[in-house]
């Protein structure tokens, strides 16, 4: 099952060795986690709530709106860390995180999929060190899994 740990953001961007490698304005950041069993279809699935999900304020500052309906963008970054476990201790195992020649081609076919739905995609870095910087507004924050 895909995870996204979703905020929305009036601006985030992701740094590698300090270069902005990605970054966007009125949108979401979308902190993506693969696990062994998914595949294309659960990349896509996640692509379309992703694109759908109305959590962006409307006129009357209710969430009601998509980052479709508001011509936002979406930035994706990977992270394994969201399949950590902790419930044999503090240090956490990450066993549920899918190897990374799995999940590398899952997040960019979301990336892929977003982008042929008119979103405007920024990603991280696959394998690097990166430095997230996001201005998360409302706070507005959900965990997707699909």
């Amino acid at each position: 099952m895909m995870r996204a740990l979703v905020q929305r953001v009036s601006s985030a961007s992701v740094a590698v060795d300090g270069e902005v490698v990605g970054s966007i304005g009125l949108g979401l950041c979308a902190f993506v986690g693969v696990t062994h069993e998914d595949g294309p279809d659960h990349a896509d699935r996640l692509a379309g709530r992703l694109a759908g999900l109305r959590i962006m304020d409307d006129a009357d500052g209710v969430m009601n709106l998509s980052v479709a309906d508001v011509g936002g963008s979406i930035l994706v970054v990977s992270q394994f860390t969201l399949y950590g476990d902790t419930s044999k201790g503090r240090r956490p195992t990450w066993s549920a995180a899918a190897q990374p020649e799995h999940a590398e081609p899952l997040i960019q076919r979301l990336a892929d999929a977003l982008k042929e739905g008119g979103i405007e995609v920024a990603m991280g870095r696959f394998r690097a060190d990166m430095v997230v910087d996001l201005r998360n507004e409302g706070p507005a924050t959900l965990m997707l899994e699909v």
